[in-house]
């Protein structure tokens, strides 16, 4: 048993849009969801499933719209929640954003998807790139004797069209990796109050200088969370109906068949998309598969492993008689010198009071953004190997209170192009079609900032 009913909800609890599919369900129960909704939050008890009666709502939140799902009992939770989330999926790729207005100004698209999402509580045709072919925002002409179902929806091979052709036939491969990263505060003792704009330049902070197991907490600092969360996605430009075959230095793989294991990476969580053979994966570790046509995403996976930090930040704050404050912040770029970040952003916590900012950079610039009480100091360019200096003096006008909690962390945004924190590597591509074309497969990796945040002290 699956999904009953569909709903669609504004940030209040309204209904948007709804759809009724196995009708067991009155469609009145979804009166209850947003009460139980704030009562278990007022409890501190939220849950992504809750229950009136005999009737379950599992929801998701989405921008400012909910997504509920009512059943009964034995449901399938975990394929209503698949189902929920593909259905924001697919009305992203339509709508661009997913949001009240969007589903306000396409109303008409909306009950069609839904139609075709999911039938009698099932889902049915989830791909949008095959939903495109026949809902379109364009409208539809309906022609009699003819149906409006492309042939892939009952194909074997349902992500694909027949009859391609491209004039060259090409595949790109992105691999991008995300790299999250939570660093605790080396204590140290505060400096004594100096005066002037770069009094606290000897006095800088070591946060740390040696990365621990994720777990592990140190009270003279260390990394408390550290992952790369990584995703390879492709596009395609190809003929007719080709298999391809991606190789990577997959330490499994590398096991079973007796290589080195120095150059493999050891992929967790690995999630793939509906066109791998999965049989062949388990069996022995083969990436196969039929792709489908323009861009998707093959597989994502995530290594729990000890990162070097990237971008290492040192700051330093000292008040001088509730007046002023002084920061001053230290970048240093920890990855390889022939790399370099890109649209680098360092956002660093000031108090809320603050006013009068005045700013040093030796490289980029800084600016006080007052709403988010944080001062950005962007670096277009920021090569490996290199450290960067920023100063700030603000003005405190108030009284300052004791900060019971200490600061928010420091956060940075990076980029870094032609680079993977985790070695991983596409060692081959193998493209095989009937006709025997030749194909070009083209490789990009790109490492970038995550939840990459450093606390202060």
């Amino acid at each position: 048993m699956s999904a009953s009913a569909v709903f669609i909800l504004d940030v209040k609890g309204k209904p948007l849009i709804s759809r009724n599919y196995k009708g067991d369900v009155a469609m009145s129960e979804i009166e209850h969801f947003m009460p139980l909704l704030v009562q278990r939050e007022e409890e501190g008890a939220l849950a992504p499933l809750l229950s009136h009666g005999k009737v379950h709502f599992l929801w998701i939140k989405h921008s400012n719209l909910y997504l509920v799902a009512t059943t009964l009992k034995n449901a399938n939770a975990s394929l209503v929640y698949s189902f929920l989330y593909k259905t924001v999926e697919v009305f992203c790729e339509y709508f661009k954003e997913l949001e009240e207005e969007s589903i306000r100004d396409n109303f008409v698209i909306v009950y069609e998807l839904l139609d075709e999402l999911m039938d009698f509580g099932f889902p049915q045709t989830t791909d949008s790139k095959i939903l495109q072919e026949y809902i379109t925002q364009q409208g539809n002409k309906l022609e009699t004797g003819k149906s409006r179902v492309p042939p892939t929806v009952t194909n074997a091979v349902s992500w694909r069209s027949e009859g391609i052709k491209y004039k060259k036939n090409e595949v790109f491969i992105d691999v991008i990796e995300s790299v999250n990263l939570l660093v605790s505060p080396h204590t140290c003792t505060p400096p004594p109050p100096r005066h002037g704009l770069g009094a606290g330049e000897g006095a800088l902070c070591m946060l740390t200088s040696h990365v621990h197991p994720p777990t592990q907490v140190n009270a003279n600092g260390s990394v408390l969370l550290s992952e790369i969360v990584g995703t390879i996605k492709l596009k395609v430009f190809l003929s007719g109906m080709p298999e391809l075959r991606l190789g990577l230095n997959d330490r499994v793989l590398f096991e079973l068949t007796g290589r080195s294991k120095n150059k493999s990476v050891e992929l967790e969580d690995v999630k793939f998309h509906q066109c791998v053979r999965l049989s062949r994966f388990d069996n022995d570790r083969t990436i196969s598969f039929i792709p489908p046509d323009g861009d998707f995403e093959l597989m994502s996976y995530r290594l729990s492993t000890q990162v070097k930090p990237l971008i290492w930040i040192e700051s330093v704050i000292e008040k001088f008689s509730h007046s002023r404050v002084e920061i001053m912040v230290k970048a240093k770029g920890q990855f390889k010198k022939q790399s370099v970040a890109n649209g680098v952003e360092i956002s660093v916590p000031v108090p809320s009071d603050a006013d009068s900012p005045r700013f040093k950079t030796s490289v980029g610039s800084a600016k006080y953004v007052p709403e988010k009480n944080v001062v950005i100091w962007s670096i277009k360019s920021f090569p490996g190997g290199k450290e960067y200096l920023m100063r700030a003096h603000f003005g405190l006008p108030s009284v300052e209170k004791e900060e019971e909690e200490g600061r928010p962390p420091i956060g940075v945004k990076f980029e870094i192009p032609y680079f993977t924190v985790s070695g991983i590597q596409v060692r081959y591509m193998k493209i095989i079609e009937k006709s025997g074309y030749q194909a070009l497969p083209w490789v990009r990796y790109i490492t970038q900032s995550g939840d990459y945040q450093l606390r202060t002290s």
